[in-house]
């Protein structure tokens, strides 16, 4: 009969998860984690095949944590859509190696912008209703909001997340309010779906 592991699969992917958000994901090896576990290396080959499969796990473990941030509830007094882009920079404000791992980490091949719709799961879910609930848009017209807003979002988070730039409050809410108007202008318009010939961009 195999030892009982001293840690449970959570417990490991918990640790990690801190050793992550503290040092990056370059520091997730099987000696660093044995370290933080004040162990030897064998729990965490007893509960996962490889590290590959720990490293896809504490990639889940963060989302959820992005989740927890991104979450509705929130007293902040901004509009609802506003607020999940608020709490997005706040987390790669608080959590940066993290957000560096869900959001800044090289994929193997290069996706199409729903690719990452998906991926974002409830989140990207819930803003396509609050966009739709609060400015009366269509599915198709909020769907060019949030991907435009969001990509002006993450664009800011990862200028936080490296360091590259620091903004305060007022000054992001402000930017994310600037850009929301910019694409709702051009929605409103009936032009957001013109095609324009060569040249005249």
């Amino acid at each position: 009969m195999p030892p009982k592991a001293k840690y449970t699969r959570e417990e490991i992917i918990q640790i990690a998860l801190e050793l992550v958000s503290e040092k990056g994901i370059d520091a997730l090896n099987a000696r660093n984690l044995g370290a933080a576990l004040g162990t030897s290396t064998r729990p965490v080959f007893t509960a996962f095949k490889n590290m590959n499969e720990l490293t896809e796990e504490v990639k889940l473990a963060a989302m959820h944590k992005f989740d927890e941030y991104a979450r509705v509830d929130s007293e902040t007094g901004a509009p609802a859509f506003k607020n999940v882009g608020l709490q997005m920079i706040l987390f790669a404000t608080e959590q940066p190696k993290l957000f560096q791992l869900l959001y800044m980490t090289e994929n193997e091949q290069s996706v199409s912008f729903s690719n990452i719709f998906d991926k974002l799961g409830d989140t990207s879910k819930k803003c396509l209703e609050f966009i739709m609930r609060d400015y009366g848009l269509t599915m198709e017209e909020a769907k060019l909001l949030f991907r435009n807003v969001w990509m002006f979002t993450f664009s800011v988070g990862v200028l936080i997340a490296s360091k590259v730039c620091r903004y305060d409050e007022e000054e992001i809410s402000m930017m994310l309010s600037q850009q929301f108007r910019a694409v709702m202008g051009l929605i409103k318009s009936g032009k957001a779906f013109e095609v324009s010939p060569p040249g005249m961009d």
